[in-house]
């Protein structure tokens, strides 16, 4: 299967994830984030949406990814309504390249593609202590649009987080 790259940034190279990048997106989680998912949980995701689970790749190393899904249901953003919402499940970037903007891209190329499927917001949760990914959301352009307690496994409480899609 041929790569679909859909970005550069710098040395790095954004694409499309393919079913064999599975195992490497898995430790990359493993490594950077409290939170896992069972192996069938990101191949159903890259089956559904394959536009919107994007790696980057440095080298023929991937050493960051963003798996997304595009849902219906209430927005985040309007009271009361409804919408075609895209949902950033996950996101990581392993901490030796982290600050080089490669989650910036992930996130913005996720919302172009998101956008493509005619969502119209995207919405998120993030652990209320992982300050360094709030403020990676807020330059992004994300709000805090309200809280669950004990939301994680462990228990502590996530902040939900959503921006609108330009088209």
């Amino acid at each position: 299967m041929q790569n679909v790259v859909v970005s550069h940034l710098g040395d790095y190279s954004i694409r499309r994830c393919e079913r064999e990048d599975i195992p490497s997106v898995i430790q990359i989680n493993m490594d950077t984030l409290p939170e896992h998912y069972s192996d069938y949980f990101y191949y159903d995701i890259l089956s559904e949406f394959p536009e919107t689970f994007l790696v980057t790749e440095l080298n023929g190393a991937l050493v960051g990814y963003i798996m997304c899904r595009i849902e219906y249901g209430f927005s985040q953003l309007k009271r009361l309504s409804l919408a075609r919402k895209g949902h950033i499940v996950s996101v990581a970037v392993e901490q030796a390249h982290r600050r080089k903007g490669i989650g910036t891209n992930l996130i913005l190329i996720s919302h172009s593609e998101m956008a493509k499927k005619s969502a119209a917001e995207c919405y998120l949760e993030v652990r209320v202590s992982n300050h360094e990914a709030i403020a990676l959301y807020e330059r992004a352009g994300y709000r805090v649009t309200g809280q669950v307690d004990a939301y994680y496994r462990d228990g502590e409480g996530a902040l939900v987080m959503a921006v609108k899609l330009e088209k």
